[in-house]
């Protein structure tokens, strides 16, 4: 198993969480030096907070580990695609590196709608990794989607 792989596991976790709470499965972990600073998962509904994104809440925790808004040196795994509000919050935390597993073609903004981490428009760019336990991460979405239609 890769450090990668080993990291999304933990996201998966996260994401596992979420769906616990009826929220849409999407976890993320910040990791520096083989230490997680970091976790979040998805807490829209239950805080009513649009800004409660798995990336989101793990930044902030990561911030307060390390007493500092700059999130030098850490990487961001995340088990879907960050969309604009969370690329614009990676950018602005300065997070090295961003790794997810499943792509957003609806919100992805990492590579597949654009690639807002690398637009040298901005003053830091971000290292990307896409895919990592792609299958594991989609089925998660997958399949909460399936339940929440059937109980519909």
């Amino acid at each position: 198993m890769t450090d990668d792989e080993r990291w999304m596991r933990e996201a998966i976790k996260q994401a596992e969480m979420a769906e616990q709470l009826g929220e849409v499965p999407i976890g993320a972990v910040i990791v520096k030096e083989g230490e997680i600073l970091g976790t979040g998962y998805n807490l829209r509904e239950t805080s009513l907070d649009p800004t409660s994104h798995a990336e989101m809440v793990a930044i902030r925790q990561a911030s307060e580990s390390l007493d500092a808004w700059r999130l030098l040196g850490c990487t961001l795994y995340v088990t879907l695609e960050p969309c604009p509000m969370c690329a614009g919050a990676i950018l602005q935390s300065r997070v090295e590196r961003v790794v997810y597993g499943a792509p957003d073609p609806k919100a992805g903004c990492v590579g597949t709608l654009m690639d807002l981490l690398q637009d040298a428009r901005f003053n830091h760019r971000a290292e990307w990794t896409s895919g990592v336990l792609q299958e594991e991460c989609a089925d998660l979405l997958k399949r909460f989607f399936q339940r929440l239609r059937l109980r519909k």
